[in-house]
């Protein structure tokens, strides 16, 4: 291997943990503890405000849904829910062995989107953080912020792993070949259809997380 320098890049949600999943644990468990009509209108509040920040804002959802129903003391036991989540069961198999691998070839780093409060502590309770050693970056829009994390993470090459197909597309543009793109198909991004048709395929697509432990590291770094 070249003693050129590399970056990987990891988003988080459905890339190494399956958010997915903490959606439908969210939903079943929201829906025991208000019932279905109050449950319906956090999701509605939900929906609205990832409309407007163009990001997921579990806890400022909840904040809002308590205002319009302060005598529903359930949503104090929600909040604790979320909280205290296992996020580090919802990993995908060999997400953490993907991150020692690429370790070993150069800098890795969390390069995600979401709110300042909720998505620090998801990183931190499901292992991530320690795994990558505090290097954590969280951005309402990250593709905004390429200049910055040229900055904070100077390489010669990048690595980009995210199951959002017009984010890869996204850094492509900004980046050309100093990055490769890396499309892991899970979680409902990664199998959208619409996104093939509006994006051009890229550089690497991968069902899984945990193809990258049998992949030469030559694919991921032909630049480098």
């Amino acid at each position: 291997m070249s003693s050129r320098s590399v970056a990987f890049l990891f988003d988080v949600d459905n890339t190494l943990l399956d958010n997915d999943r903490v959606v439908q644990d969210m939903k079943a468990y929201l829906r025991r503890k208000v019932g279905d009509e109050a449950a319906q209108r956090y999701w509605t509040i939900f929906d609205r405000t990832r409309a407007e920040l163009s990001y997921v804002d579990y806890l400022g959802s909840l904040q809002e849904a308590r205002r319009e129903m302060p005598r529903e003391l359930h949503f104090q036991d929600v909040s604790r829910y979320l909280i205290n989540y296992a996020f580090a069961q919802r990993l995908y198999p060999d997400a953490l062995d993907v991150i020692d691998r690429v370790k070993a070839w150069g800098q890795a780093a969390i390069l995600s989107d979401g709110d300042v409060v909720f998505q620090p502590r998801k990183i931190e309770r499901s292992g991530l953080w320690d795994a990558v050693d505090g290097h954590v970056m969280i951005y309402v829009h990250k593709e905004t912020e390429a200049d910055e994390v040229l900055r904070r993470y100077p390489a010669d090459h990048y690595v980009l792993f995210d199951d959002k197909l017009r984010l890869l597309t996204a850094f492509k543009r900004l980046w050309g070949p100093r990055i490769t793109t890396a499309w892991v198909r899970q979680g409902h991004y990664g199998l959208d259809p619409k996104s093939l048709a509006e994006n051009p395929p890229p550089d690497l697509t991968l069902e899984r997380i945990g193809d990258v432990l049998a992949l030469d590291p030559a694919v991921l770094m032909p630049e480098a």
